[in-house]
């Protein structure tokens, strides 16, 4: 004789396994609309920023500058810093201020500087926050029209040779560049 009690049971947890599997199911399928509206962006790659970095000193050593050269990505975060031997203290942090500019407001830091000069009333772009610096020498870097992060360089006698440098680092990556700005 069956006992109508086991079956029930049995009967209860198969329910309740139908159930937890479903709900299992359920939840995977959010996990992967959730995850199919995350925002895809580009990332700038460690060998490209540590090859622009060597480019931009490369190209100021050759035009006969002693310079530090710095890359960062979108978020400003340092992805490669080169201090040519010889080269001063300061242009370790120029050239960082520099990139984190260019990449964080997504235009070369001598326009920003023309920028302030021309309009005052945006004079407060400089003081913004501390790794904000607006003297030329600081390119984005644009690949396939995005923005992935800055190169700044700091030690040549002008902004417009800094940015010279930085554009050759731009160059040997295949990012977008423009003509050295000028001053």
């Amino acid at each position: 004789m069956i006992n109508t009690n086991i079956i029930s049971i049995k009967r209860s947890r198969i329910k309740s396994i139908t159930i937890m599997t479903a709900l299992c199911f359920a939840s995977l399928l959010t996990a992967n609309v959730a995850a199919a509206e995350l925002p895809k962006e580009s990332v700038l790659p460690l060998a490209l920023a540590a090859k622009a970095a060597q480019a931009a000193v490369d190209q100021c050593k050759a035009d006969g500058y002693t310079v530090s050269a710095a890359v960062v990505d979108r978020g400003g975060n340092v992805r490669a810093l080169l201090r040519q031997d010889g080269a001063g203290p300061h242009t370790v942090q120029s050239s960082s201020k520099k990139a984190y500019t260019s990449a964080s407001m997504k235009r070369s830091t001598a326009d920003l500087a023309a920028l302030v000069v021309k309009m005052p009333a945006v004079q407060g772009l400089q003081h913004m926050n501390d790794h904000m610096l607006l003297l030329g020498g600081g390119l984005p870097i644009k690949i396939d029209g995005e923005v992935v992060g800055g190169i700044g360089v700091g030690g040549a006698p002008g902004g417009h040779l800094d940015a010279a440098c930085a554009e050759a680092g731009l160059k040997s990556i295949g990012a977008e560049t423009k003509a050295p700005e000028k001053k």
